[in-house]
């Protein structure tokens, strides 16, 4: 009964010693790990080969920093929109469409860090009306936008490279609205912001006959807000 019993002890033993050999996750495998020296290739060389000569790439190379990253040749930021994005009204008014829909929950809908996250505990962000905002070019936007800041996420999945400058440009639009000084205004603009009814007549008209203007961070429209 003892040498039955040493026997199975033995025989479980090396059963268990074999099974150390077994690894299902197929760590050990016949194959080169990238850039590791090997010699199918030659003596001495890499099992990554370099690109030949007169290669192009398979996509569309960006290669418009301003376009694509909000930068210059010299890498800082961009202070004009690139030469394909037209100041319009419907720039903005696109701008403004695609900000309320993924930037007002936590900037809010004037830029002043107090969007409904944030009103629910969330770390606000900076208001675009710091003096630190203020002085940035619109390309920094640009670039929070495609490569995120801090806890903001990058959008560059997200939203287009033409509606991350639509919304560069709304936010440029957000901050002048806000520290604008008389001088700036036609005689006109003057006559129109002394009487509140004709404020709200040009505002629904700028808006495209939207009854929808946005006040404070919490207001919602008929469009969706």
């Amino acid at each position: 009964m003892m040498k039955f019993k040493l026997k199975n002890l033995l025989l479980a033993g090396l059963a268990m010693t074999v099974m150390t050999g077994c690894h299902w996750d197929m760590w050990n495998q016949d194959r080169y790990e990238p850039l590791e020296k090997g010699d199918f290739f030659g003596e001495g060389e890499t099992s990554s080969r370099m690109l030949v000569t007169g290669v192009v790439p398979y996509q569309d190379a960006r290669l418009d920093t301003h376009y694509y990253q909000g930068r210059n040749a010299d890498e800082t930021f961009a202070a004009e929109l690139p030469a394909d994005i037209k100041l319009t009204k419907e720039l903005l008014l696109r701008g403004q469409n695609q900000y309320d829909i993924f930037c007002t929950p936590c900037h809010g809908y004037q830029g002043l860090g107090d969007g409904m996250i944030v009103q629910r505990g969330f770390p606000a962000p900076p208001s675009y009306t710091d003096q630190r905002l203020l002085e940035m070019p619109i390309g920094y936007f640009f670039d929070v936008m495609t490569n995120g800041f801090g806890r903001m996420y990058s959008y560059k999945t997200r939203i287009t490279v033409e509606d991350r400058w639509a919304i560069a440009a709304y936010t440029r639009a957000l901050q002048l609205s806000q520290n604008a000084t008389p001088d700036l205004l036609t005689q006109e603009l003057v006559d129109i912001v002394s009487d509140p009814e004709k404020v709200d007549a040009f505002n629904t008209e700028a808006l495209g006959g939207s009854e929808a203007t946005h006040g404070d961070s919490g207001t919602t429209s008929k469009e969706g807000h």
